[in-house]
């Protein structure tokens, strides 16, 4: 038990976590960069810090007698508006959280990142020890990558201990995008068809638990994959009519009708200046093999592994109280 501080308690997987230090007994102060944010993580528990995450010194402030730093917050888009906004605020507020650390006297950062920085060669499967491919297929990806190798740098530098995260597709109740905007397009009869590519599915409390852990075990310096369910779509979804009960999708669309969908999904986009549901360039990067392999984080840190039916049976059980389905 002690005082902690946590970007994003506000969005998904840094709402699980928060939520998971509370139950540990954790005093968590939470950065909020709007009343909304901050209300969000009053109502989880957490102390609101008003401020943003490229603010440092804001930043150094909330940390302020805390033992350890839970860095959480990015833009999550394969596609935004904006992308200088995005490389600003995932690799520039990596960056300011970790001087803030030091400036602090954190001794500890435990960062989220994402599965999409490793970079694996197509038809492998990602590791911890995967050599980049030297290539990105969005900026996000990119400014993962570009995240991680500041904050080791700058840990290295300023001695703060930095360990990072690196989940793959996060699936669980509280998530209405993504792979839950799949499932709950699929109980409501509005998923026509499907595109059977590879993915990993992770369950967010799996996730949140990983960073308890990390703080615990991970060692300085590495980087932990989460990413428990190499499937493909096919098998995502004969889960969910089963355990939804629903009838299921049979129509099968080939890769390439869905990266013509996405092109005119973009284009519509760009015209109504709204941004696409799908892309031309997130829809390649779906079409790859997005495997890998977790056994570092179970090995090391202890991460628990929940089954990929009682993960959707927890979703699907949230988005119908919730009135999503």
């Amino acid at each position: 038990m002690g005082q902690v501080f946590l970007t994003g308690g506000s969005g998904y997987i840094g709402g699980a976590l928060c939520a998971r230090l509370i139950e540990d007994g954790d005093a968590v102060r939470a950065l909020a960069r709007s009343p909304q944010a901050a209300q969000k993580v009053a109502g989880r528990g957490a102390e609101p810090c008003d401020g943003h995450v490229l603010d440092e010194d804001r930043l150094a402030a909330g940390m302020d007698g805390c033992a350890v730093a839970y860095h959480v917050a990015g833009v999550n888009s394969h596609c935004p508006d904006d992308p200088d906004h995005l490389m600003r605020v995932n690799v520039g507020g990596t960056t300011a959280v970790v001087r803030a650390a030091a400036r602090a006297g954190v001794a500890r950062v435990v960062m989220t990142s994402s599965a999409a920085s490793i970079g694996e060669p197509h038809g492998t499967v990602g590791t911890e020890a995967t050599e980049h491919r030297g290539s990105y297929l969005s900026v996000y990806d990119r400014s993962k990558h570009e995240a991680e190798i500041a904050a080791f740098a700058d840990g290295a530098r300023l001695g703060v201990e930095v360990v990072t995260l690196n989940p793959s597709s996060v699936q669980g109740p509280g998530r209405a995008s993504g792979n839950g905007k799949l499932i709950i397009d699929y109980l409501n009869g509005k998923l026509p068809a499907f595109v059977d590519v590879p993915v990993s599915v992770v369950d967010v409390a799996d996730v949140a638990e990983a960073h308890v852990l990390a703080e615990e075990k991970g060692r300085v310096g590495e980087r932990y994959i989460l990413g428990d369910h190499n499937v493909t779509y096919k098998e995502f979804y004969d889960a969910v009519t089963e355990v939804g009960e629903v009838k299921p999708i049979t129509r099968k669309l080939p890769t390439r009708v869905l990266w013509g969908m996405a092109w005119m999904m973009e284009k519509m986009g760009d015209l109504r200046g709204k941004e696409p549901q799908l892309t031309y360039k997130s829809a390649r990067y779906a079409s790859r093999t997005l495997w890998f392999d977790t056994k570092k984080a179970h090995e090391e840190l202890g991460m628990p592994r929940t089954s990929l039916r009682t993960s959707i049976e927890k979703s699907i059980r949230w988005f119908r109280a919730n009135g999503y389905a």
